[in-house]
């Protein structure tokens, strides 16, 4: 009887270490656990084995050996003058868009979370493109950008020639831009969200001081935000390194000579295309580790702006 009243509270402690303090909020979260395993884990740790293995596609049931090979498939990309040139590429395009998202989604958001005429239309309008499928507005801008379309008609002579999407330096700023405008509504969201919570009595005691509305925006609502800019920027540059659908279908695939490719893009010519999906493994591993060290850093720059 002793014993197992004493075996009663270390089973209770266990219980608690396990489930928690709250049991049912555990079991809420159990499926996302699962489905992040099954869906993010488990595949990042296969790459990881995947990229200091030699493997290769085979038929399905066929045992193939995947001898260790250390380091090699790291030599192998690094020293890739193409691997190379799509990080280039995305930081390039990451340098383009995550200001210009942070810049504008949060100046559109704050006229549009004042009392202004339509204020419904524009909030959907700005986002009616984030929803819309990138295949649908592709079309648009290929008609837009290409070497006869609209763009060029209004410039006239400062066109530029070869035409945005087939020239090697306005191939890659071409697509931040695209991507910066089809994203934006997402991002307004969120900063719409946050302007809620920036007390009105904080603008209300700068008008009484003299501060005008862009003195305003700057001392009260940045600062108000700075939370949501730092999720901003962090999203838009994880959304921003994994960029593959626009410049697969802007410039048929990484165009020209390999301008736009990038390293999500090469990925998939190499791994399924090329076969070689140890390399593009090793090319994977090092866009995660490029994007954490990159994330981390653009959060303290700013947290502490």
């Amino acid at each position: 009887m002793t014993a197992s009243v004493a075996s009663s509270p270390r089973r209770g402690r266990l219980a608690a270490l396990l489930l928690g303090r709250q049991p049912i909020g555990g079991a809420f979260v159990t499926p996302y656990v699962i489905f992040l395993i099954a869906v993010f884990a488990y595949p990042l740790g296969y790459a990881v084995w995947m990229s200091f293995h030699d493997f290769f596609f085979t038929a399905p049931g066929v045992p193939v050996d995947h001898p260790f090979v250390g380091l090699d498939n790291y030599r192998a990309v690094l020293t890739d003058p193409a691997v190379l040139r799509a990080f280039r590429n995305v930081l390039v395009f990451l340098v383009i868009n995550v200001p210009l998202t942070v810049v504008l989604s949060l100046v559109l958001a704050t006229a549009l979370n004042r009392a202004v005429r339509w204020r419904l239309f524009f909030r959907v309008g700005y986002y009616v493109p984030y929803v819309t499928a990138s295949v649908a507005v592709v079309g648009v801008w290929l008609f837009l950008f290409n070497a006869g379309g609209l763009v060029n008609h209004l410039l006239g002579p400062l066109a530029p020639d070869p035409s945005w999407l087939v020239n090697s330096a306005l191939a890659m700023p071409t697509i931040a831009l695209f991507v910066t405008w089809k994203q934006l509504g997402y991002f307004i969201l969120l900063y719409l969200a946050a302007l809620q919570n920036v007390p009105n009595e904080l603008y209300e005691s700068a008008a009484v001081d003299g501060a005008s509305r862009w003195r305003q925006f700057l001392s009260v609502t940045v600062p108000g935000v700075r939370p949501a800019t730092t999720l901003v920027a962090i999203l838009a540059i994880v959304t921003g390194a994994n960029l593959f659908t626009e410049p697969y279908l802007l410039t048929a695939g990484g165009g020209p000579d390999g301008a736009s490719t990038s390293p999500v893009l090469l990925m998939v010519q190499r791994g399924i295309q090329q076969g070689q999906p140890d390399v593009a493994s090793a090319i994977g591993v090092l866009l995660v580790i490029g994007v954490l060290i990159i994330a981390l850093l653009s959060r303290r720059v700013l947290d502490r702006s």
